[in-house]
């Protein structure tokens, strides 16, 4: 690793940590869209390069160069490429659908396509975007992101930043963008990705904010962005008999450090990877960490087994409390006989804390009865789906309910645990509430190696009724996950 890069766990757990507090904005370049079959400068200019007599591969400065065509030939056939390019159908973009799924509410592009909001769509969230100065200022009702598009769009092609003279004239065609984006980079942490930090708006409104820090005597915040390794084995040097260009390497090498260094200066901290396919897989761990602080309390008690009422009662408030109080975020599905319990002891602490609802509790009942073209399996099974996919851990309470006046184990319950298995969620059955509990805790008890969290506690949650014992318990296992984890 470069001495003037940052590990991978700690940017792992620093993002993390923004998060959670919501702090997080995403800046995406190019490289992020090529994912998606999409082209790059070079890619889009290769053609424009071409007609004019210059070979886009020897070229650095793009931006010269769709002005020197401007010059020659007039916008049309820019504006006409903007248009081919990226109006195509896009394939699925795997690091896009993971930063979507985050809870981060703003994205920043230089892009011309329509991926970030097209993916926010996808998975029904409401995108804000920002095409034009004037639509800066204005506010979308129930909005869940804000896209700022500061180089324009495919749909506006005439009006997208790509030559000299738009660069030139930005500051007052788009001087909103500019003040939005250094307010945003004062106060957030911003993730670049798929960015090559070559594109001048960008080296100015970092260098003006560098600038006033230093005046105010201030550090800027922290900011990540991703860069490939060189190595000397790429292809780039390889030479015609084989062998490999050390030369070239060595300059590279040294180049690289030194933009490292340089981006330090305005607080942006560089990652380095050795495959850009390695970005995926960094995104998924954040992810997955990330909903190991959401906690899924799953059961329904039509009856409570060896636990009086005022026990189970007692048992689900406190445990909602605990894990309030810890800094967890707790899901419901309102279960019978469970749900208000949960509920209780959660927003009790959250008021004790002075917390926002939305903070540390999420509830999500069933319907009841069905409408529209869905029957109710069908709308059960994907509100069950759609739960799961954003919570780590799964505990569960209990599992039954009344069927022709008898007690049974509840079918739901026992398919909420099925579909945790399936997305490899850490399950914790409190298996002396009995029922369905009891079940899932027997069979994952048969497992060591996939529920090794559980193995020192699988005795204890099968006999235990002592309440503030099993909270304990839970508190050990789940702090054997997190540790894990990290």
């Amino acid at each position: 690793m470069s001495s003037e890069a940052i590990s991978i766990s700690r940017f792992e757990k620093d993002i993390l940590n923004e998060l959670k507090n919501n702090n997080l904005n995403v800046f995406a370049g190019a490289g992020l869209s090529r994912g998606s079959g999409f082209v790059d400068w070079k890619g889009l200019l290769r053609d424009i390069a071409e007609e004019i007599g210059l070979d886009i591969d020897k070229e650095h400065d793009l931006v010269s160069v769709a002005q020197y065509y401007v010059n020659k030939n007039g916008r049309h056939s820019i504006n006409e490429a903007i248009v081919n390019e990226f109006q195509q159908t896009a394939k699925r973009n795997k690091n896009l659908d993971i930063l979507t799924r985050l809870p981060i509410s703003t994205y920043w592009t230089t892009n011309y396509d329509s991926m970030i909001e097209d993916t926010l769509y996808s998975i029904g969230k409401i995108a804000d975007v920002k095409k034009e100065k004037s639509q800066v200022k204005l506010y979308k009702p129930n909005r869940d992101a804000v896209v700022y598009k500061m180089h324009g769009d495919k749909d506006h092609p005439k009006d997208a930043v790509i030559t000299r003279d738009d660069y030139e004239s930005y500051s007052k065609k788009r001087e909103p963008f500019i003040t939005k984006l250094k307010g945003e980079l004062l106060s957030n942490m911003f993730l670049f990705i798929g960015f090559s930090f070559e594109d001048p708006n960008l080296e100015q409104i970092l260098s003006k904010i560098r600038v006033d820090l230093i005046e105010e005597q201030d550090s800027p915040k922290n900011h990540y962005c991703f860069f490939r390794k060189v190595s000397p084995k790429d292809d780039y040097y390889k030479l015609k008999n084989g062998e490999y260009d050390n030369e070239s390497y060595q300059y590279d090498l040294i180049k690289q450090e030194l933009k490292i260094k340089d981006l330090k200066r305005y607080g942006i901290q560089t990652v380095l990877i050795d495959d850009y396919e390695e970005i995926t897989d960094i995104l998924k761990r954040i992810e997955d960490k990330f909903k190991m602080n959401n906690v899924f309390i799953s059961g329904s008690a039509e009856a409570y087994g060896d636990f009086t009422e005022e026990q189970a009662s007692n048992l689900l408030h406190s445990l909602s409390a605990e894990l309030v109080e810890k800094g967890y975020h707790i899901t419901s599905g309102f279960g019978l006989g469970v749900g208000s319990y949960v509920i209780n002891g959660a927003l009790e602490m959250g008021n004790q804390k002075h917390l926002k609802t939305d903070d540390y509790l999420t509830l999500r009942p069933f319907p009841q009865k069905a409408s529209g073209h869905k029957n109710l399996e069908e709308l059960w099974k994907n509100y069950r789906e759609d739960i799961l996919d954003n919570n780590g851990i799964t505990i569960f309470v209990f599992g039954n309910k009344l069927s022709d006046g008898k007690v049974v184990d509840a079918g739901g319950v026992m398919r909420e645990f099925e579909l945790a298995e399936e997305r490899n969620l850490y399950i914790i059955p409190i298996g002396s509430t009995g029922y369905a509990s009891k079940e899932i805790l027997d069979i994952v008890s048969k497992d060591n190696d996939k529920y090794w969290y559980l193995q020192d506690s699988i005795s204890f949650l099968k006999a235990s009724t002592d309440n503030d014992a099993l909270i304990r318990e839970i508190n050990t296992i789940i702090q054997k996950i997190q540790k894990r984890a990290i």
